[in-house]
C-alpha cells in the first residue's frame, strides 16, 4: 500500500500501519481476533441480559457489572471491526474525522471503566467494612448517581482532549504507526508545538487514570485490615472471594493502562506498545465476564436459567 507523504498542506486523512511485522500470518491473526471479538461482543451482551432480567442480579455490585460489560462492548466495538480491515489489507487509511471519531469513543469508554471499575470498589469497600451499613449507604440514589456521573466526567473530559487534537495542525506525515488512533501517535505527526499538549494530556490523565486507581488502592487497603482482622481462616477466604475478581480485573487493566499512558513514551519499543494495548483493548474485555462469572454462583445459576428459557438443554 503506498504511503502518503504530505508537505505543506492538511491531513485529510490518516494511514494506520497495523502490525506490518505480522503481514505473513495475517488471516490466522484476523481469525484469532475475529472469534476473540465476536466472544466479547456475546459475552458481555449475556452478563447485561442477565443484570437486566434475573431477580438474583439486583445487588448494586451486578447493577455495576452491567454498565462495566457495556464499557467493554463500546471500547472492542470502536476498536476492532476497523482493526480487522487493517490486518488484512496490511495497513487502511482512515478520515481524519473518523480518527478523532474513534480516539473519543475509545477514550470514553476506558475512562468510563476506570471510574466503574472505582465505583465497584467502593462498592465492595461498603460491603465488607461496613456491612450493617451497606443497604442503606449504597441507595439506588447513589448507584444511580455514580453511574451517571461515571459516564458525563468520561464524556466531558475526553471532549477536552478532543478539542485540544482538534485546535493543533497536522500537515504531514500522516502514518500512524499503531492499529487505531491513540493519542501519542496521532501527536507524534502534529506539526504544532507538542509541548502545550502533551502537559493538558498528563493533567488530564489525573482525574481520569491516577486518582480513580488512588481511591480503588485505599479501598483495598481497608480491605485487607478488615479481612485481617476476621479471626477463622474460611471466614476470610469467604469475604476475600467476594472482591477477588473485581482485584483481578483492576490489576490487569490498570496494569496495561499504567504501562502505555503513565511511562514514558520513549521507554517501550512500539511494538511492545502495540501488544499491550491489545491485552486491555481485546483481551480484558473478553476475559472480564469470565473472570466475574467463573466463581460466582449466582451468575452461573442465573445463565443456567436464561439457556434453559431459550430452548437451551444444560
Amino acid at each position: 500500500m503506498k504511503v502518503h507523504e504530505i508537505n505543506s498542506t492538511t491531513v485529510t486523512e490518516f494511514l494506520i500501519l497495523g502490525f506490518p511485522a505480522l503481514n505473513d500470518y495475517k488471516l490466522p491473526f484476523f481469525s484469532i481476533i475475529l472469534l476473540m471479538y465476536s466472544m466479547t461482543i456475546c459475552e458481555n451482551l449475556l452478563i447485561i441480559l442477565l443484570v437486566s432480567t434475573s431477580q438474583r442480579l439486583r445487588s448494586p455490585m451486578y447493577f455495576f457489572l452491567g454498565h462495566l460489560a457495556l464499557s467493554d462492548i463500546v471500547l472492542v466495538t470502536s476498536i476492532v471491526p476497523k482493526m480487522l480491515d487493517v490486518i488484512i489489507r496490511e495497513g487502511s487509511t482512515v478520515l481524519y474525522v473518523e480518527c478523532l471519531a474513534q480516539f473519543y469513543l475509545y477514550g470514553v469508554s476506558v475512562s468510563a471503566e476506570c471510574f466503574l471499575l472505582t465505583a465497584m470498589s467502593y462498592d465492595r469497600y461498603l460491603a465488607i467494612c461496613r456491612p450493617l451499613h451497606y443497604i442503606s449507604a449504597m441507595s439506588v440514589k447513589l448507584r444511580y448517581s455514580l453511574i451517571i456521573s461515571s459516564w458525563l466526567l468520561s464524556f466531558m473530559l475526553v471532549l477536552i482532549t478532543l478539542v485540544i487534537l482538534c485546535n493543533i495542525d497536522f500537515c504531514g506525515p500522516n502514518v500512524i504507526n499503531h492499529f487505531f488512533c491513540d493519542f501519542s501517535p496521532i501527536l507524534q505527526l502534529s506539526c504544532s508545538d507538542k509541548t502545550p499538549v502533551s502537559i493538558a494530556m498528563v493533567v488530564l490523565c489525573i482525574p481520569v487514570i491516577l486518582l480513580p486507581f488512588v481511591l480503588i488502592i485505599i479501598s483495598y487497603v481497608c480491605i485487607f485490615m478488615t479481612i485481617f482482622g476476621i479471626s477463622s481462616t474460611s471466614g476470610r477466604q469467604k469475604t476475600f472471594s467476594t472482591c477477588a475478581s473485581h482485584l483481578v480485573v483492576v490489576s490487569t487493566y490498570y496494569g496495561s493502562m499504567f504501562v502505555i499512558y503513565m511511562v514514558p513514551y520513549r521507554g517501550h519499543s512500539m511494538n511492545a506498545n502495540k501488544f499491550i494495548s491489545l491485552v486491555y483493548i481485546v483481551l480484558t474485555p473478553l476475559l472480564n465476564p469470565i473472570i466475574y462469572s467463573l466463581r460466582n454462583k449466582e451468575i452461573q445459576s442465573s445463565g443456567m436459567n436464561f439457556l434453559n428459557l431459550c430452548g437451551v438443554k444444560t
